[in-house]
């Protein structure tokens, strides 16, 4: 889990670098992301002798998580490239939390009194971090929720995936999901469509690779650890965005977002950990 959140990370500053630096749009770079992440995952396939196609990719379970991880690339892949590393990834960590509201309202499954406390002070960690006023929230903070939350939904659909899908065809439906994301960002840039520089398509080729190494590390982690023990070191990913956002961008956050921040990753390691089931011995 812990190489998946820095896989992540790094992806993460990949993107931003190559869409804040002029040499791709957001659009265009989330495409390329996607096409390069399913050619790599193809070839993995391939080697596998494996199909590239599942006939489970059409059930009602993984086109609800296929709506969902849509959701979440377009508006993460939007935030990324116009707000601060550091706050979009600090938003991202709420997602554990909405993750187990989703699972008690609707999977019913149980969440005791002290949980959905931990889930309303995690809460107050996002606000910390957002900082709303009588305006309301800024633009660019209202795509972090929004890929946030369609991230939530994946994960939680990710629940009830076909266990006879093989993880490498996951990654396949996941990254044809990035690149549909990012052609659906392109129909609405006002900018005329053009190639990324040369600078860019590395960074993006940077951005594919880490994904695709984040989404395998992660889908071993989910699939053969215990959840309870695994999941709450999704909260290193915080930690790398932290420093790549304070050492490649120059990025500082005031002590508001780092206090915010701190209160999300304990609210949802705390909610975690209080997942019901055996305690290990």
């Amino acid at each position: 889990m812990v190489l998946a959140m820095i896989g992540f990370g790094i992806e993460d500053a990949f993107f931003k670098a190559a869409t804040n630096s002029g040499g791709t749009s957001p659009g265009m770079g989330t495409l390329q992301y996607g096409l390069m992440a399913m050619l790599i995952y193809a070839a993995l396939l391939r080697a596998r002798g494996t199909p590239l196609w599942h006939p489970a990719f059409l059930q009602t379970r993984l086109l609800i998580r296929t709506g969902f991880e849509l959701c979440g690339r377009i508006f993460f892949a939007l935030s990324l490239a116009y707000t601060p590393l550091a706050t979009t990834t600090a938003i991202l960590q709420a997602a554990p939390l909405v993750v187990t509201l989703g699972a008690a309202l609707v999977l019913r499954e149980k969440v005791g009194p002290r949980r959905w406390i931990a889930m309303t002070v995690g809460f107050a960690g996002v606000l910390l971090i957002l900082r709303p006023t009588a305006d309301g929230l800024e633009a660019n903070a209202i795509f972090a929720i929004l890929g946030m939350i369609g991230f939530a939904g994946r994960d939680l659909a990710t629940r009830t995936s076909p266990p006879q899908v093989h993880a490498h065809q996951l990654g396949i439906l996941g990254f044809a999901v990035v690149t549909a994301a990012g052609l659906a960002i392109l129909a609405f840039e006002p900018q005329p469509l053009a190639l990324p520089t040369a600078s860019a398509a590395f960074k993006i080729t940077g951005t594919a690779i880490c994904g695709v190494l984040g989404y395998s590390a992660l889908t071993l982690a989910m699939r053969t650890g215990e959840v309870s023990v695994v999941a709450p070191f999704r909260y290193s990913r915080l930690l790398v965005a932290l420093v790549l956002a304070v050492l490649l961008f120059g990025e500082t956050p005031d002590a508001l977002t780092l206090l915010g921040a701190a209160i999300i990753v304990a609210s949802g390691t705390y909610t975690l950990l209080r997942r019901p089931g055996p305690r290990p011995q």
